[in-house]
């Protein structure tokens, strides 16, 4: 059985967004309709819920829309260097708070608070959803 499309209304009744924030999802490619009508009214598909929730999380989170649409519509990653960067920057990181100043520090502890919860939403994301 074929997957039932969305129309622009439903989708963002479903995502609990407005139908503002889908089109404008949509003009940054946040978001790409799986086709068109006869009318040339836009249709999404159930995983675009998915995405909408996805992105409102990294929005949350401090991401700029821009820099989710390009990670999102980024073909293929190398997990392994990503990790090994996270990795090698976590590490330079700690190794800054061991010596820094009362005050720096605080700021260090902030940053690694900030990359704990980016790394947890990431770790969140369906391994199915369409990046693309």
């Amino acid at each position: 059985m074929a997957e039932a499309l969305l129309r622009i209304g439903e989708l963002a009744t479903r995502a609990g967004v407005s139908i503002r924030t889908v089109d404008y999802y949509t003009t940054l490619g946040l978001l790409t309709p799986a086709k068109r009508t006869a009318s040339n009214y836009r249709l999404y598909t159930a995983d675009d819920v998915d995405r909408i929730h996805l992105v409102r999380r990294l929005e949350v989170q401090g991401l700029p829309l821009e820099e989710i649409a390009a990670a999102l519509s980024a073909r293929t990653a190398d997990v392994g260097a990503i990790l090994g960067r996270i990795d090698e920057d976590l590490r330079t990181l700690h190794t800054a708070a061991e010596t820094a100043s009362p005050e720096v520090h605080g700021l260090l502890a902030a940053i690694a608070n900030r990359i704990h919860s980016l790394i947890t939403v990431a770790l969140q994301i369906p391994p199915d959803l369409p990046l693309s």
